[in-house]
């Protein structure tokens, strides 16, 4: 019933798709500026900047992640960072999203990284109860940052 597979090209509708899902569940629907072209430029192009998987339930798209390497300098090893993980109501309850994490840390593994990062909404409890059955910590004493475009220019301009 289910299948996960590495995400083509020829998915970036469906992966944007997603996107916008996401987006609507945590309450941001306008937020998202993503097009077609940004994905495949950005996830399937000569340099690429994330992954994807994509789950599907009796051949029915249900649910992807999108993931990301970063490098530990205190580990000496690469970070897998889920970017987005989403799967869509009417699949929910089947074990769609634990069977994405099994598949990111099953990579992870692969690829010798020492750790497996991600956010969540602080009021998105219903996740970080699931991200906590999993075996993952919420991390408070780290804080997240942040620039924007317009403060990146500011910063950038800068002599």
């Amino acid at each position: 019933m289910l299948h996960i597979r590495p995400a083509q090209p020829a998915d970036v509708s469906l992966i944007l798709a997603f996107i916008h899902d996401l987006a609507e569940y945590e309450r941001e629907p306008d937020a998202v500026k993503t097009t077609e072209a940004d994905l495949l430029r950005d996830g399937f192009g000569a340099q690429p900047y994330f992954q994807c998987l994509i789950a599907e339930w009796n051949g029915q798209p249900a649910g992807f992640a999108l993931y990301f390497f970063q490098y530990s300098t205190w580990e000496g090893r690469p970070s897998l960072y889920l970017e987005d993980l989403f799967v869509r109501p009417a699949f929910r309850k089947n074990g769609i999203g634990k069977a994405l994490f099994v598949r990111l840390a099953q990579i992870a593994v692969e690829r010798q990284c020492t750790r497996f990062q991600w956010e969540v909404l602080d009021w998105n409890q219903p996740a970080i109860d699931f991200y906590e059955s999993l075996g993952a910590k919420v991390m408070r004493e780290w804080l997240n940052m942040r620039m924007t475009s317009e403060a990146i220019q500011m910063l950038a301009s800068r002599k």
